[in-house]
C-alpha cells in the first residue's frame, strides 16, 4: 500500500510540474505580440504574398508575346474576360487523366465542367463589395463569394492550400486586393460538363 501511495504521489508531482512548465511557456509567448502593421505595410505584405502565390497565373488575362502568354497588366486580377470565347472543349481527354486550360490560362475544363478565374480586383464586379469575412470564408471554406449556400470554389483554385494562411496573411492579401485598380469584368458563370 505504501508503494502505491509513493508512486501516486510521484505521478501527481510530475503532472503538476508539467502543467506549471506548460503554463510558464504560454506566459512567456503571450507577452511577445506581433505589432499591428500600418495599412501601407499591410498592403505591401499582401502584394508580396499574392505575387509569391502566383495569383496572376489564373486571375490575370494574358497577351500572347514572343515567349508565349504574358500578363496583361492593364487587366490585372480581372479574371476570365467576359467577352472572350472559350470554344468547344474536347472532353475525351479526361479519360486519359488530363484537364484543359484556355489560351489565357483564366479558364479550365475538367470533370467538374468549365470554371473561370474570378475577378479579384477592387471593382464592384470583383471583390470591391466583399467584406473581409466573406473573403476569409471563400479562402477557408472554399465558398464562391464567401457566402454560405453558394457553390464551392472549383478547380484549379487551390483554396485547400491557401486556407492554411494565418489570419494576418489573409488580412494582408485582402487589403492588397482591395487596393488594386478596379477593372470592370463580370466573369462568365461556371458551366456543367453536360453543357459543354
Amino acid at each position: 500500500m505504501k508503494k502505491i501511495t509513493i508512486v501516486m504521489s510521484l505521478i501527481v508531482a510530475a503532472t503538476a510540474m508539467i502543467v506549471i512548465a506548460c503554463n510558464e511557456g504560454k506566459a512567456k509567448t503571450s507577452d511577445t505580440t506581433t505589432p499591428a502593421l500600418s495599412q501601407e505595410a499591410l498592403i505591401k505584405r499582401g502584394e508580396y504574398i499574392v505575387t509569391a502565390a502566383g495569383c496572376d497565373d489564373c486571375h490575370t488575362p494574358k497577351k500572347m508575346g514572343p515567349n508565349g502568354p504574358d500578363i496583361d497588366i492593364d487587366r490585372r486580377f480581372s479574371g476570365h474576360p467576359n467577352n472572350e470565347p472559350t470554344g468547344k472543349a474536347d472532353t475525351t481527354v479526361f479519360k486519359n487523366g488530363y484537364v484543359l486550360f484556355g489560351m489565357g490560362l483564366t479558364n479550365a475544363v475538367g470533370p467538374w465542367g468549365m470554371s473561370y478565374a474570378a475577378n479579384i480586383t477592387s471593382d464592384s464586379t470583383g471583390i470591391g463589395m466583399w467584406t473581409e469575412q466573406q473573403f476569409f470564408n471563400a479562402i477557408r471554406k472554399g465558398l464562391s463569394k464567401g457566402l454560405e449556400g453558394n457553390r464551392p470554389l472549383l478547380p484549379p483554385m487551390p483554396w485547400f492550400a491557401y486556407k492554411n494562411y494565418s489570419d494576418e496573411d489573409l488580412k494582408a492579401i485582402f487589403a492588397f486586393l482591395k487596393s488594386t485598380k478596379p477593372v470592370k469584368n463580370v466573369v462568365p458563370q461556371w458551366k456543367q460538363l453536360k453543357d459543354l
